[in-house]
């Protein structure tokens, strides 16, 4: 029959903050060992995919971390990804010309 296996906080509930694995110790006992929450990679605002380059921590981690580890060296670095960058980028520049054109359009009918 297996060993049993008692808790070793108070919480007896099977909650995300309250994960545990069964290890057997070097002794052959076997003891509960509390998991830590999985960290989730923070994510594109505009798509939603994960960001390369950022690592994936639980939030109070990110205090801990240098700036440098925390974004990437380009426009929007730790908060969008590169393909909506280049987007937005194009977006701008579309508009921008597209006032140009109209800008033309309207003084050409002036003469």
């Amino acid at each position: 029959m297996a060993q049993r296996v008692t808790l070793r906080k108070r919480q007896p509930y099977n909650t995300t903050s309250n994960r545990r694995r069964v290890v057997k110790t070097p002794g052959g006992k076997l003891v509960y060992h509390h998991l830590k929450k999985i960290a989730t990679s923070p994510k594109c605002g505009d798509c939603g995919v994960g960001l390369p380059g950022v690592p994936a921590l639980r939030p109070r981690q990110y205090a801990t971390i240098s700036k440098r580890q925390k974004t990437v060296r380009r426009a929007y670095g730790g908060s969008r990804c590169g393909e909506c960058v280049k987007q937005r980028i194009l977006r701008a520049f579309l508009v921008e010309e597209a006032k140009i054109v109209k800008k033309v359009i309207k003084s050409q009918q002036k003469k």
